[in-house]
């Protein structure tokens, strides 16, 4: 029987919501900064799967995000 070649097959680590581990209550949407961490380089929200964050964050930084993009803190799409 021969080998396969390729890459070992662990367990990943499961990622910590940062906003948990801040005990953040509510994601201010006037802090661009932070909010750009959670946004693709083509402005897209990225998923919950690749920020680590839990599901009620998930959804406020979602709305967060939005109402960043409405009062022009954050572009909703990249040049």
């Amino acid at each position: 029987m021969e080998r396969d070649n390729r890459a070992p097959r662990g367990r990943k680590r499961r990622k910590v919501c940062t906003f948990c581990a801040d005990k953040v209550e509510c994601i201010d949407y006037k802090d661009a900064a932070k909010l750009r961490r959670f946004v693709s380089e083509r402005s897209k929200i990225l998923p919950r799967r690749t920020t680590g964050t839990c599901a009620m964050h998930q959804r406020q930084l979602t709305e967060a995000i939005k109402r960043a993009r409405q009062i022009a803190l954050l572009a909703y799409v990249t040049d």
